[in-house]
């Protein structure tokens, strides 16, 4: 399995901390936003990863993670121009991903507690085509929102609803396989002028193929001023709590 982080987008969320830089290089806690979904894909077992950049700093990205050794991985990366969508970056990975299945991480995405590798791993070696991690959440309007039905499997996403159907929402960590992108070639804009993960996600419910699983660990994404903070505190906790290993890069030379 191959594994994705994108770190692109303009932030203007966290105005003015990203002015001038990009939001995956601000601190949680002790150490860069952007190791985070590194050191997730790397507890799965992977150790290819393609890094899709954009916006601001992009050199200080590639300075900072150089070719992933520090890590432990082979570190390629891609530019995204302009803020066109998950599916839209996860499209740029094509030629990367070949015939592999491969797993995106969101760069803002924040995962403590739990490890993913057993998900992964089941992932893989099933029949599923695409598959995603729920979490509950007390602001899903803010996220692509997941409708269930009475016997809990998930019937539809629907992205930013103003009325959300269910407190849970699929996190951004997105199993798939090389066949989703066709599926991201054949998507129209959102109404936000983007292609959007959740419809890239719902093409696959009608006949079965989409794998869900209950996070069961700690998650926040780190998108907001607020959700920075929890972010920092979540990683402080979990070092307290001696679950937070030192940070797996070091400076080089």
């Amino acid at each position: 399995m191959k594994g994705i982080v994108l770190a692109g987008g303009t932030a203007t969320r966290l105005y003015p901390l990203t002015i001038v830089t990009n939001k995956h290089l601000l601190p949680i806690y002790d150490r860069p936003m952007i190791y985070y979904p590194i050191e997730t894909l790397a507890g799965m077992g992977i150790r290819e990863v393609m890094v899709v950049v954009g916006g601001k700093s992009v050199g200080d990205i590639v300075e900072l993670l150089a070719d992933g050794s520090a890590f432990g991985l082979e570190l390629t990366y891609r530019y995204q121009s302009g803020a066109l969508g998950i599916a839209h970056a996860i499209g740029l990975a094509r030629d990367f991903v070949g015939d592999d299945a491969f797993c995106c991480v969101l760069g803002d995405n924040i995962l403590r507690g739990r490890a993913l590798a057993d998900v992964a791993a089941e992932f893989e070696a099933g029949a599923f085509d695409a598959g995603t991690l729920l979490y509950q959440v007390p602001d899903p309007e803010r996220f692509g929102v997941a409708e269930v039905d009475v016997h809990g499997r998930v019937v539809g996403f629907e992205e930013k609803p103003e009325r959300p159907k269910s407190d849970l929402i699929p996190i951004g960590v997105y199993f798939l396989r090389p066949d989703a992108f066709e599926v991201i070639e054949g998507l129209a804009p959102s109404g936000r002028g983007e292609l959007e993960i959740t419809d890239v996600l719902n093409h696959y419910i009608p006949n079965g193929r989409l794998f869900t699983r209950i996070y069961d660990g700690h998650w926040t994404d780190a998108g907001t001023v607020p959700s920075l903070l929890r972010a920092a505190e979540l990683a402080a906790a979990d070092d307290a709590a001696g679950r937070l290993a030192p940070p797996t890069a070091r400076p080089v030379g």
